[in-house]
């Protein structure tokens, strides 16, 4: 029987740079014999980051968060599955508030505060991060390695991928107010001839992930 896997998109475009790439992933995983989830968090009902009730930190809960919402369907399907994709734009030098708030409550229900076990997830699973950002690949490295640390200690062993310097509009000179900070044409041809490499390279860590 094949694996199942869960991709989510914390990014609010559909069949932009961060959902492309989740989409290639996901063709990747599913050449592989594997099945996939998707969630697109942007169209979720309402949910909110960890309200810090502790409900999580009782043993009968350990594990889980007790927090009832539009998250909880994600946050049950990654606890099941046999491996997470997630895409997140870079927002003001982070990813999204959407990504945020599941990042809390995916690491938190499994942080114990207990020396000896700090972690309580009896079902590591393989991660695939990825980030897109119209700054320069490596300019967020050391953000991107700080959640590979994490997430590889809380929820399983994790590998990140960046995609930077990515188009934002398909034709910039429409914008009310004029884009000077960026080359519209040095843009579009570099969309034109990495990204489509990028996107081979989210096939072949989706597929990777699988046997992971």
């Amino acid at each position: 029987m094949g694996k199942s896997l869960v991709a989510v998109n914390a990014g609010p475009r559909v069949k932009w740079n961060t959902d492309t790439l989740i989409n290639e992933a996901i063709k990747g995983a599913e050449s592989q014999g594997a099945t996939v989830r998707k969630f697109d968090l942007f169209r979720l009902e309402k949910y909110t980051g960890c309200i810090s009730c502790f409900g999580c930190k009782k043993e009968k809960f350990k594990g889980h968060c007790i927090c009832r919402d539009g998250l909880t369907p994600v946050l049950d399907a990654i606890r099941e599955s046999d491996g997470l994709i997630i895409g997140s734009p870079n927002y003001l030098s982070e990813l999204t508030a959407s990504f945020r708030a599941l990042y809390e409550r995916l690491i938190f229900q499994n942080l114990t505060y207990n020396l000896e076990t700090p972690c309580c997830n009896v079902h590591p699973i393989p991660v695939l991060l990825m980030m897109t950002s119209n700054a320069p690949d490596t300019m967020y490295l050391d953000m991107m390695q700080n959640y590979r640390q994490t997430l590889s200690r809380f929820v399983g062993p994790t590998e990140i991928f960046i995609s930077g310097d990515t188009l934002q509009l398909k034709d910039y000179s429409k914008t009310e107010w004029p884009w000077t900070l960026f080359n519209p044409e040095a843009k579009q041809k570099r969309h034109d001839e990495v990204f489509p490499q990028e996107c081979r390279k989210a096939f072949e860590l989706g597929a990777a992930l699988v046997s992971r």
